[in-house]
């Protein structure tokens, strides 16, 4: 039976620019309300969390936190709570890198690949060990949507420390699948090349590169991406699943 998004609770993570921003928007639409966590950007959450109560009228609540901080994972577990009235589903979309010499293993430092664990793998952790006890009392059970990369099945992307440690996350993701089930439902979504603001400093030339050797000769739509979200948090029989949009990119290989 599908399970049913209007009046839900969810909490977005890096929610208030880019693929964060067009999956709350997305999830208000279908009437949940949305906790959407900022890391620097204020202004850009509050346009947004004004525009979502304008144009959907549920409840909108905007949170600073840094993912890579266990402390604030747990305070914005507790602050959606507090805000919403609940909490029944998780956009675990936080994550970080920067851009690095493909197969150079000492361009980024150890700082930096610590960095990558923690924002990409620890984080999550964190999450579900915070929300675990509140998603698991719900009457529809909870669900934790994670944002990947096709660069963690791939030996490509911005950096290699991001590769491993988004690899990793999968891993993890299936771990919680299997352990935290039936209650709750962990899924992840792949994207490849989106172009948003991050996306864009790829540079003209490697974004050329990336959608020519994509099968469906174009970058990953970010409409397309977002829906995922929503067709993933209403499908009641999937769990411990990848699920990549990439308009066939991984069927070729990310340019170095």
């Amino acid at each position: 039976m599908p399970y049913s998004l209007r009046g839900k609770n969810v909490l977005v993570t890096a929610g208030s620019r880019g693929l964060g921003a067009l999956v709350c928007e997305k999830f208000a639409e279908n009437g949940s309300n949305i906790a959407i966590n900022y890391y620097s950007n204020v202004d850009s959450a509050k346009a947004l969390a004004n525009s979502l109560q304008e144009k959907y009228s549920v409840k909108v609540h905007i949170i600073k936190g840094d993912a890579t901080a266990a402390e604030d994972n747990e305070r914005l577990v507790k602050e959606t709570v507090s805000e919403l009235g609940g909490l029944d589903i998780i956009i675990a979309n936080a994550g970080w890198t920067r851009f690095a010499k493909p197969g150079d293993i000492y361009d980024l430092s150890l700082d930096e690949w610590n960095r990558c664990w923690q924002a990409n793998v620890m984080s999550h952790l964190q999450l579900m060990q915070a929300a675990k006890p509140i998603l698991e009392q719900n009457a529809d059970g909870g669900v934790y949507l994670l944002t990947s990369s096709i660069a963690g099945t791939l030996t490509g992307g911005s950096s290699m420390g991001y590769s491993v440690t988004k690899a990793a996350g999968l891993h993890l993701m299936k771990h919680f699948a299997f352990c935290l089930g039936p209650k709750i439902r962990v899924n992840a979504v792949l994207p490849g090349l989106l172009l948003t603001e991050w996306g864009n400093q790829y540079g003209e030339t490697a974004i050329n590169n990336m959608k020519e050797k994509a099968a469906l000769k174009q970058e990953t739509s970010l409409e397309d991406c977002a829906n995922v979200y929503i067709n993933l948090a209403q499908n009641s029989s999937m769990t411990g699943q990848e699920v990549i949009v990439d308009a066939g990119l991984a069927m070729g290989s990310l340019p170095k």
